[in-house]
């Protein structure tokens, strides 16, 4: 579980590297989750050679358990916006209606992105032969 949940933050960290050396607008985590999704498809569908070259806890279904037990527990990572959600309650209650606006709107707009996302990244990993065909 160690080796996983550090290939977890060296993941975050190399997509730290990446924004912030390139100037990308984008925040280093997604850029090392990105990074993070190469490496298990190249893991999962890349030559015979590479499951072979890599340690036993990223090739034994460690890395998944270890990802499941961090999402699990997500809700945690919640509180510290709450408390300082409570620490600023003047700018609430003076931007209420805005704060509310742009957090549905963000929403939406996330949740579109993530379905498009999820579509397209299920298209990708689709087997070639299955292309077309109906479930």
């Amino acid at each position: 579980m160690i080796a996983s949940f550090a290939l977890v933050l060296l993941a975050q960290l190399a997509g730290e590297v990446v924004a912030r050396s390139s100037g990308l607008p984008l925040p280093g985590p997604v850029l090392g989750m990105v990074l993070l999704l190469g490496f298990l498809v190249l893991r999962d569908r890349g030559p015979a050679i590479v499951p072979r070259t890599l340690p036993r806890p990223l090739t034994d279904g460690t890395l998944e358990r270890t990802g499941r037990g961090l999402l699990a527990n997500l809700s945690l990572m919640f509180v510290p916006a709450g408390a300082g959600i409570v620490g600023r309650l003047d700018v609430l209650q003076a931007q209420g209606l805005k704060l509310a606006v742009v957090l549905v709107v963000s929403t939406l707009a996330a949740l579109g992105a993530t379905a498009l996302t999820f579509v397209a990244v299920s298209r990708w990993l689709e087997p070639r032969g299955e292309r077309g065909t109906e479930r």
